[in-house]
């Protein structure tokens, strides 16, 4: 067992970290909100637009080649910087779709989240979907408000737009003043201040900041009368019908802050950042099959919530992303990993920004470490020096859509099958495979369309394989819990399919919902799950 530092220093390691993910629809501006978030916090000296139209640059977290081509996200990132005496670990995750599961994984090892909202578009589809997830863990979530430098919808429509689209309560901390695409900066409510902003390099670098108070002359010099008159009213009206600030209600995921700015011009990310780091809480406990686990305790855990192969296209390399629970967390120390059942030795551990990496001595609760992983590492495992415990499971998410795939050149087939088992394992896709047709066939399955185009891209620029593949009519994949008869003898329609998930579960493949009854119906005794368990956290 890991021997602690005086309880202290511990501590103030401890109280130091904060561990956040930033959740959003696609193209609310995550990503350049991470990149800001960067600058602010001295780990970059210039952002790079996602989709930047001035120069070649692009965004820190996106490493991959797809993402740079196509100014997404796919993967999620882990980057840490410190700011104003805090370690931040930040996981920008994807905000597309199609990578939906990704994005719920990484959820799972955050403290708490930072829901952005394009301004314009006020809440979408893809934010209701994460935005449950983060409820269901209770973590504290809070609103940043982008682009507020474009036209804007009134910020009371929005705060209405979040309470009944969502169910939590909102308080803005600040107020915008200009919301036509005049934004001239924000009023500050807890200090009576205006913060007006100008400069920037078009956001490239940090802005400069005027602060002035509401009455005063100064702010009748530098501010135009009738955006002090609406803000005047504006304010009265929120400060008499609004929510007031409390800090539990905020703790416990029930209010939000909201926060006023625009990520691309960096107006606003700085006070949001200051007021975040104030608010939000120090590294959180976790739940386990042995009990709640504090990160004050005395032995070290930890558990993978991410695989990436590939970082580093020179070294074909591939790293296990851990979340630190509890403990101390050093290089080489030896630790029981519940997937194997077996005691490792922690080698080679780095920390991150985006694909560029510093060799890491220590680690502390809230800190994200990336393993060397030779092969052992599943996604979900749980690493520990002291009891032999497993933190709590989240369910894989259920494919719905499938293709029958090969690579060109079968004389590749065995760089063929290395790429789709690490891609698998990382969990960028699901591999089944299909024997009843008379030859063994690999079926891959996904959540989204745009995962089958990336998958074809590594397998092509990482493992030097080009993939055919044929889309299948399956719409949904059932795993079989309990059967009466072998799988074989089954009764189900012409339609359906029988195959071995990758970890050689029987899986039965559906073309509709009226296949599945028709397999329930027809097979007395038959038990199906639309999800599997991979031990996981909470």
């Amino acid at each position: 067992m890991t021997q602690l530092p005086t309880t202290k220093a511990f501590q103030e390691q401890i109280e130091k970290r904060r561990t956040f993910a930033i959740i959003s629809h696609p193209d609310a501006g995550k990503t350049t909100l991470t990149e800001k978030l960067l600058l602010y916090g001295g780990a970059i000296r210039q952002a790079g637009s996602v989709k930047a139209r001035k120069a070649e640059r692009h965004a820190t977290s996106d490493w991959m080649d797809i993402e740079k081509q196509r100014g997404i996200s796919v993967t999620s990132s882990a980057m840490q910087f410190e700011f104003d005496g805090f370690r931040i670990n930040i996981l920008d995750t994807p905000g597309h779709q199609d990578f939906s599961e990704d994005t719920y994984r990484v959820l799972v090892a955050a403290d708490a989240a930072v829901m952005l909202i394009d301004a314009a578009k006020g809440v979408e589809a893809q934010t209701i979907k994460l935005f449950k997830v983060c409820r269901m863990r209770g973590i504290p979530i809070f609103t940043f408000v982008n682009k507020m430098d474009r036209a804007a919808k009134d910020p009371y429509s929005l705060m209405e737009e979040i309470e009944n689209v969502l169910g939590i309560r909102t308080c803005p901390m600040n107020w915008p003043i200009g919301v036509d695409g005049d934004f001239q900066g924000v009023y500050i409510r807890d200090t009576g201040l205006i913060s007006l902003y100008s400069g920037g390099n078009h956001g490239a670098n940090m802005v400069e900041e005027t602060q002035v108070r509401l009455d005063t002359p100064e702010a009748n010099k530098l501010i135009a009368k009738h955006y002090l008159d609406r803000l005047r009213n504006e304010i009265e009206l929120l400060d008499v019908a609004g929510d007031t600030f409390d800090k539990e209600a905020v703790l416990h995921g029930q209010l939000t802050p909201m926060f006023f700015g625009s990520a691309i011009t960096n107006f606003g990310v700085e006070p949001f950042l200051e007021a975040f780091l104030d608010i939000t809480p120090p590294p959180l406990s976790r739940k386990s099959d042995v009990g709640e686990i504090m990160p004050t305790a005395e032995f070290f855990s930890g558990f993978v919530f991410k695989i990436q192969a590939n970082m580093n296209p020179a070294h074909r390399d591939r790293l296990a992303f851990i979340r630190v629970v509890s403990g101390e967390f050093r290089k080489d120390m030896s630790v029981w990993l519940s997937g194997d059942d077996k005691t490792i030795q922690l080698k080679q551990p780095q920390q991150f920004m985006a694909n560029e990496r510093e060799a890491v001595e220590t680690a502390y609760p809230g800190d994200i470490v990336g393993l060397f992983d030779p092969g052992f590492f599943h996604l979900g495992d749980t690493l520990s020096d002291g009891p032999r415990l497993r933190f709590s499971s989240i369910p894989i998410f259920a494919p719905e859509f499938f293709a029958r795939v090969r690579p060109e050149d079968s004389m590749k087939r065995k760089q063929f099958l290395k790429g789709l088992t690490q891609l698998a394992e990382e969990g960028a896709i699901q591999l089944f495979t299909r024997t009843e047709t008379g030859f063994e066939e690999l079926l891959v399955g996904v959540v989204g369309m745009l995962q089958l185009e990336v998958l074809e891209h590594r397998l092509r620029t990482e493992y030097g394989v080009t993939m055919l593949r044929e889309t299948l009519p399956y719409k949904a994949v059932r795993w079989v819990t309990k059967s009466p008869i072998p799988i074989d003898k089954l009764k189900l329609t012409s339609t359906s399919g029988r195959a071995k998930d990758g970890d050689q579960r029987d899986v039965l493949l559906f073309e509709n919902e009226w296949s599945i009854r028709l397999a329930n119906e027809n097979n007395a005794g038959l038990e199906l799950a639309e999800t599997a368990s991979r031990v996981v956290y909470e």
